[in-house]
């Protein structure tokens, strides 16, 4: 189960997992880009089942259970959170408004609560399952102008840990993946490169290169299967080596590293 799974990280999300033999229910507001994307995994010999609808609202929720209930015979094995979006109420947080926390509250964190809680009972009644949030880096590192963003997606990791010690018992595993950079219709590397000299790229990027949807998917499978069932209530950077790099930015040419950006 998929929420968002029709493009940018959730696409790849959805791809991967039915490349491995899983059974998809997708769910996304627009229903072009779902189709889109069933149809996609359908052509490489998968299955997945589209559930449209604002995962905001506790209506489709509740189709997105009762439809991943009927095709998975009453089991539910994984369940990936993945929506969120930066865009609501970003910029100066003195400018902020309360209509733009809870919109972004909305979109980041209370679908997360809402849908956990839906699908938690089953997976505990079957004694596995696991469950997989979409945070971002900028949840641990801190971001200007998105300060509100920022404190939404440290509490979907808050989350992950304190539910994953609740949960262990009945063999549910609660992960967390937290991206950066990632090539996708809401964050393009062309939009996010205009402007700027691509062979910079490897300044602020150590693998030199943004992520593809596909590259967050298959962590995701890893935490999704049996190799990581030892694994819950972590959270794993997929960044390009970003959060590594730590505020050290390689200079231009090669020539080494400089912790002083004015300094390339």
């Amino acid at each position: 189960m998929v929420t968002g799974g029709a493009a940018g990280i959730g696409g790849g999300v959805s791809r991967v997992l039915a490349r491995e033999g899983a059974v998809v229910i997708l769910n996304d507001i627009d229903p072009e880009l779902a189709a889109a994307n069933v149809a996609a995994i359908a052509a490489e010999g998968g299955r997945a089942v589209s559930v449209i609808g604002d995962i905001r609202e506790r209506e489709v929720v509740q189709r997105l259970h009762d439809t991943a209930l009927e095709v998975g015979g009453g089991r539910v094995d994984v369940l990936v959170n993945n929506v969120g979006d930066f865009r609501y109420g970003n910029g100066l947080f003195l400018r902020s408004t309360e209509e733009g926390w809870l919109d972004q509250y909305r979109v980041t964190l209370e679908h997360v609560l809402r849908c956990t809680q839906a699908f938690l009972p089953v997976m505990q009644a079957q004694g596995s399952g696991a469950i997989i949030n979409n945070s971002t880096v900028e949840a641990i590192r801190g971001i200007p102008y998105n300060s509100v963003y920022s404190a939404m997606n440290a509490g979907v990791i808050a989350f992950t840990k304190s539910l994953a010690i609740e949960v262990g018992q009945y063999g549910v595993r609660v992960n967390c993946i937290a991206p950066d950079m990632a090539d996708t219709l809401q964050t393009p590397a062309e939009a996010m490169l205009r402007g700027r000299d691509p062979e910079l790229i490897r300044s602020w990027i150590p693998l030199g290169r943004f992520g593809e949807p596909d590259e967050y998917g298959r962590v995701v499978l890893f935490l999704a299967s049996d190799l990581s069932s030892y694994v819950t209530g972590h959270v794993i950077p997929v960044d390009g080596g970003t959060m590594a790099a730590s505020g050290w930015y390689g200079r231009y040419k090669k020539k080494g590293f400089t912790n002083l950006p004015d300094n390339p």
